[in-house]
């Protein structure tokens, strides 16, 4: 009898626990069904997006800077060129040297301009296409202390290669090269991958071995009178091209490897010309189709259109809102906002997709903000990880995390002066500021009703019925 009680008991308490567990959409003990709170899902599509282009963007100092040509069949051709200056060998952040030529007969074996890959190094084709690089001599110099923008033209003498060189995208392939010892022979050795161009002894003779003393005296009357260089992949090569990211850190210079002859002791060296500042130039020639959405932005569009290197961006807005109040009640609770934008089914092939977007809006005096979310010294923010709009792959989707600020303009606390999904650099921490420093593009699937892929914004809410 004693095991018998326990188990009926045991029954008892399990109907108990199943009856109370029959909405699991509700919150609390649902014992008072007027004081019960319920989770809701509202899964909304009033939401404009359209396509515009993407403000000017600054190229000087960058950790990460873009050379080069791709030509998108959707998007159009984008173009990057590198600029940047030389200074005398020894010559540190620019600072005021001098260089004097070795005593003795100086034969240059080679001249090598060399730049290393950036970590994220290249969006395109690695397949079809061949690259060629040429070098020319800029007629302009960059100025320390001054902030160069993509929109900038160089002025270059483009009549005259410097140098060239052709190549295939290898951008993860160390190489190996001489490495000059002074007394000893020359060892090779393995570096990280770079870029090396072949750069033209008369150019090298002319501005350093048989320049006049004056020009050798000081690093800045060398760099007024050379200016420096103006790199460009050629158009014409075949395939669709890509741009790769180049790091133009303490390891870039022109590398010139030399003999040495001194009255009867013939030595090898190496001087390197550094580079100090550099920046980018950078052209969007749009197609049709881009052209076409940017002059639609007015309206809502079925597709929306991202590109990087300053070149698009989508303006979104939410103008039904408040209309959610007025249809569920004024007693709403947000629990949580989730935009989600999907790529068109088919885009991400063969280019892949922008790896991360960023979503950010404007104050009064349009100047960028973050959205409350992604704000820290708002109480409702929450960290980069889960506000952050990495691509998931096996969704291909970005996600946003914006309940604060749906909340806020919902309620009248926010204005919209605009709102905006644009390129950022693929970091884990909150970036919104437009860069060059990332290539790539997404086409995103916008306001089509018909389509289950369409921009979504998801509004998880708790109704407080009095």
């Amino acid at each position: 009898m004693k095991f018998i009680r326990l188990d009926l008991l045991t029954l008892l308490i399990s109907l108990f626990i199943l009856n109370s567990c029959k909405n699991q959409d509700s919150i609390g003990l649902g014992i008072i069904t007027s004081n019960q709170l319920s989770g809701n899902l509202i899964d909304t599509s009033t939401i404009v997006i359209n396509t515009i282009s993407e403000d000017t963007i600054m190229t000087s100092g960058l950790s990460q800077t873009p050379l080069g040509y791709f030509k998108d069949p959707v998007f159009g051709t984008t173009q990057s060129n590198l600029v940047m200056d030389l200074n005398l060998p020894g010559t540190i952040s620019g600072s005021a040297g001098s260089f004097t030529v070795p005593f003795g007969t100086n034969v240059i074996d080679s001249a090598v301009l060399v730049m290393r890959y950036a970590q994220n190094n290249f969006f395109g084709d690695s397949i079809a296409s061949k690259y060629k690089a040429n070098v020319y001599q800029l007629q302009e110099r960059l100025l320390s202390g001054t902030t160069y923008y993509s929109n900038k033209t160089w002025k270059a003498d483009t009549t005259t290669v410097l140098g060239t060189k052709s190549f295939f995208s290898r951008t993860a392939d160390s190489i190996s090269v001489v490495n000059p010892i002074a007394g000893a022979p020359d060892t090779a050795v393995k570096v990280a991958p770079q870029l090396r161009i072949p750069i033209s002894t008369d150019f090298i003779n002319r501005i350093l071995f048989y320049a006049p003393p004056a020009q050798l005296s000081s690093n800045l009357l060398f760099k007024n009178t050379v200016n420096g260089l103006y790199v460009k992949l050629d158009k014409t090569q075949p395939g669709p091209g890509g741009t790769f990211m180049m790091a133009l850190d303490s390891s870039s210079s022109i590398e010139i490897h030399y003999r040495n002859t001194n009255g009867t002791v013939v030595d090898t060296n190496v001087i390197t010309l550094p580079i100090i500042l550099h920046a980018a130039e950078i052209r969007h020639v749009h197609s049709a189709t881009i052209n076409a959405a940017l002059a639609a932005n007015k309206t809502n569009s079925k597709l929306a259109y991202l590109e990087g290197l300053g070149g698009l961006r989508n303006r979104i807005s939410f103008p039904y809102l408040k209309n959610i109040i007025k249809s569920v009640g004024s007693d709403v609770v947000i629990n949580r906002a989730e935009l989600v934008i999907t790529a068109q089914p088919g885009s991400t092939i063969p280019f892949a997709p922008l790896p991360k977007l960023g979503i950010y809006r404007w104050d009064l005096a349009h100047q960028i903000q973050l959205v409350q979310d992604q704000a820290q010294g708002d109480p409702r923010y929450f960290d980069a990880a889960t506000t952050a709009g990495f691509y998931i792959t096996q969704e291909q989707n970005y996600h946003f995390l914006i309940t604060g600020y749906v909340q806020d303009l919902m309620r009248g606390i926010t204005t919209d002066y605009g709102t905006f999904i644009g390129t950022v650099v693929p970091t884990a921490n909150v970036a919104v500021t437009p860069t060059a420093q990332v290539d790539g593009r997404t086409v995103v699937v916008g306001y089509d009703t018909s389509s289950p892929y369409r921009i979504k914004l998801n509004l998880y809410y708790t109704k407080v019925t009095r």
